[in-house]
Formats: C-alpha cells, structure tokens, sequence
C-alpha cells in the first residue's frame, strides 16, 4: 500500500525534474568559470577547493536525476540534502558575480 503521507509521484517528478536540472545547469556554469579563469581573491587552493565540492555536488545531482528517472518519480530528495546544494550555488553566484565586477573595472 503506498504512504498517503508521500507526495504524489507526478507532482513530485515535475517538481524535481526541472529542479535537479538547474542545479545542473548551475553548476556546469560555475565548474567553467573555475576551471577556464583564475579567480585571484580565492587563491588557488580556495579554487580548487571549490571546485572540487562543485564537482562532488554534480555527481550527487546526476545520482538523484538517475534514481528519479529508474523509479519513475517514486524517489525524492530529502531537503537536507537539497539545501547544500542550494548554498553551494549561492556561494558560487557570489564569486561569478565578484569575479565579473572586478574584471570590469
């Protein structure tokens, strides 16, 4: 018997679908960005260091997008692990728009 207290599995695929694909789209930007310029106010461990947690933070996106297109939408994302992800993007919007401030000068 399914748990009347799960949300139901279209509504929850249409929510996350589009939801794991800008966290996608996000951090193919930022992992660019990371990779292709040298971002002087990080440092270069401070670069490297976030990408590396852009990187880990794809992988566990593309894991999420696998298991919700495998069980048809029977699979959620808790929050707790959405929310990192979200500050992660956050941090990144910083330094892009940082970086892009002081390249403009």
């Amino acid at each position: 018997m399914l748990n009347p207290n799960l949300p139901e599995p279209n509504l929850l695929k249409t929510l996350l679908e589009p939801l794991l694909e800008d966290f996608q789209y996000w951090f193919a930007r930022s992992r660019k960005l990371l990779e292709n310029e040298e971002i002087s106010f990080l440092g270069k461990e401070g670069q490297t260091e976030l990408l590396a947690r852009v990187q880990y933070a794809q992988q566990e996106v593309t894991t999420a997008q696998m298991l919700l297109r495998a069980t048809e939408g029977q699979v959620g994302v808790e929050m707790e692990v959405l929310m990192p992800w979200h500050k992660l993007l956050t941090e990144c919007w910083q330094v892009s728009m940082r970086f892009r401030m002081e390249n403009s000068v």
